[in-house]
């Protein structure tokens, strides 16, 4: 059966002639209006070589005025072309730059075929595998060399050979099994929409050919439906959402995840119709035998894609934003109707995207790929990539300004995801809590290195230890002399180190205790993160709110003098920012009498 719907993303370097390339294919294919053709005619951007009266074909995809002004292509730019098959083709434009990956991967996520343009004067280039890399990571399998420009080096067949080779041993090292290349000037019109003379030693398709004759791989039915909403109505109960992926059959056995539970599908409706086959790009309602209780977020799944809820993945992971990675930090993870809080635990290595090579690293910067682990706060439904690339993918969100900073893709779930389960014991924090005759709680003290945290921290615990309550305190230092020893002072290092904390904090809450914890923790997402480690009552944020120049005057630990000497490049308040407590607990000035900030505190937790 015809796919009615081809996805295409085209990558080339600036100059290659990707977007003359596609406005020719839209123009041959008529599929722009008349007065847009006319337009090009008389419009020229900076730089255009094309005379005026003729149509200048680039001008047909680039969207933007800035990118008319410096003559690239800066966003995607998304083209509907009718082929001769009778199918559609979206044509996503992708941008050549290098700081631009982050859209060119956005669009390759969703496409099924790379159209990859070369410019046959300039051969291949590091940009070309770059697009190369990124395609295949995007798990597309079909791959369309384009070399362009033919006609400037006249039409030159070892050149052609020379270059089809050097990308076909990229695309093979890259596991990219399918590649045909094709020559062809985009300029001239060769080898595009009809075989030229110019080369008689080609004996292949044109592009527009093998467009319109490229069927998708038959692979098993891996359909899926994302719940959306749950419509009741008095003659039945409806699971609304998207197909996905397959398609799903009337009288059909299903499993509902993550509950595990199967069901047989009674009736398939699209508005007031009823139909006998729901396929993939189709928003339906599915109506189950027996009912089951299903929600928001859930996936029905076909009885043959058998696909674990699991909280632990690993996933390529490409970094979108300006600040860096910090593995150990709390994002959303969206999939779908699916959104779950999630952590990065651990960053397996990054890829270099112009070889494919693995580097090791400690962060992600904006554009770069990485392989990182991933672990969610509940079984969630994410399958692998390459078997559904929408079930497989997801983005994270940074939970404070709710600002998208990845896009993901899951390559396998980790075994320990089904090794490992929470075992409940009968003594648990209830019991110890009332054995000791008190509220656990974590007090978490924030401020400058200097500003008395630990100095507030030991002596509210000693009143506390008086008062008969059991208590620990969590001191930053003594903790990275231990169990954060191997931490350094990074940004991506700090989260780790309050991730940490939080865990052990959390450990000592479970016992019962009144557990203060004395961390400079700088900024307000890894604080925050902690925070939602615990419920609502149990964590209380305390801002030392100490005068930058007091605590230089003290500087008991000396780092100060170090830092003005060079020796300390990312003490917090000097070489490194201190994000400040915006809606704290407790205001305490380090400044004031140690009495009087003990009292406060201890009125705080003892209410």
């Amino acid at each position: 059966m015809n796919a009615p719907l081809i996805r295409l993303v085209t990558c080339g370097s600036v100059d290659d002639g990707k977007s003359t390339l596609i406005g020719r294919l839209l123009v041959e294919t008529n599929s722009v209006p008349q007065d847009t053709i006319e337009q090009a005619r008389t419009v020229r951007r900076t730089g255009s070589t094309v005379k005026m009266g003729e149509v200048d074909f680039s001008l047909l995809t680039d969207g933007l005025e800035a990118e008319r002004e410096q003559g690239i292509t800066i966003d995607v730019a998304y083209r509907s072309m009718n082929l001769p098959s009778g199918r559609r083709l979206i044509i996503a434009d992708a941008p050549g730059h290098e700081q631009y990956t982050r859209n060119m991967v956005v669009a390759a996520s969703r496409s099924d075929i790379a159209l990859i343009l070369v410019d046959a004067t300039r051969g291949v280039r590091e940009q070309t595998l770059r697009h190369l890399t990124v395609v295949a990571l995007s798990g597309i399998k079909t791959v369309l060399l384009a070399v362009n420009k033919l006609d400037a080096i006249k039409y030159n067949q070892v050149e052609f050979e020379k270059i089809k080779q050097e990308v076909t041993a990229a695309a093979k090292r890259l596991e990219i099994k399918d590649l045909v290349a094709i020559p062809v000037s985009a300029l001239v019109g060769d080898n595009v929409s009809t075989i030229t003379e110019n080369t008689p030693w080609y004996k292949g398709v044109t592009v527009l050919d093998f467009l319109s004759s490229w069927e998708p791989p038959q692979e098993v039915n891996r359909a899926r439906l994302n719940v959306q909403m749950v419509i009741r109505d008095q003659n039945y109960r409806g699971l609304a959402g998207f197909v996905t992926d397959g398609e799903f059959k009337l009288g059909e056995e299903v499993t509902i995840a993550p509950q595990g539970h199967s069901a047989t599908i009674k009736e398939i409706r699209l508005f007031k119709d009823e139909l006998k086959v729901a396929s993939a790009n189709q928003s339906v309602t599915l109506v189950l035998e027996p009912e089951r209780d299903v929600s928001r977020g859930d996936v029905i799944l076909a009885k043959s894609n058998q696909v674990l809820p699991a909280d632990r993945y690993s996933a390529h992971l490409v970094w979108l934003t300006d600040e860096p990675l910090a593995h150990g930090r709390s994002y959303f993870l969206m999939s779908g109707p699916t959104s779950i809080t999630a952590t990065v635990t651990v960053l397996r290595h990054r890829i270099e995207v112009n070889s494919g090579v693995t580097q090791p690293a400690r962060t992600l910067n904006m554009n770069e790929i990485g392989l990182v682990e991933i672990a969610t706060d509940s079984p969630v439904n994410l399958d692998l990539y390459q078997n559904s690339r929408t079930g497989g993918n997801f983005i994270l969100v940074d939970r404070i300004n709710f600002q998208t900073v990845a896009a993901g893709m899951v390559q396998k779930t980790l075994r320990r995801a089904f090794n490992i389960t929470h075992h409940d014991f009968e003594i648990n924090q209830q019991l110890r809590a009332k054995q000791k005759q008190q509220t656990p709680q974590v007090i978490w003290l924030t401020g400058l290195s200097g500003s008395g945290k630990s100095t507030i921290a030991g002596a509210v615990e000693k009143q506390l230890h008086s008062l008969g309550l059991h208590t620990y305190v969590l001191d930053g230092d003594n903790l990275r002399l231990g169990i954060n020893k191997d931490l350094g002072f990074t940004k991506e290092d700090r989260a780790e180190n309050v991730r940490r904390v939080a865990e052990v904090a959390k450990l000592m809450l479970d016992a019962g205790l009144v557990v203060l914890v004395a961390l400079v923790s700088p900024f307000k997402s890894d604080r925050d993160a902690a925070r939602s480690t615990f419920e609502k009552n149990e964590f209380k944020e305390i801002f030392i709110s100490t005068d930058p120049e007091v605590c230089r005057s003290r500087d008991p630990k000396g780092l100060y003098a170090k830092a003005k000497a060079g020796l300390l490049p990312n003490l917090t308040g000097v070489g490194q920012e201190y994000e400040a407590p915006t809606n704290p607990e407790l205001i305490l000035d380090g400044a004031k009498p140690l009495e009087e900030n003990v009292a406060k505190l201890i009125d705080l937790i003892v209410k």
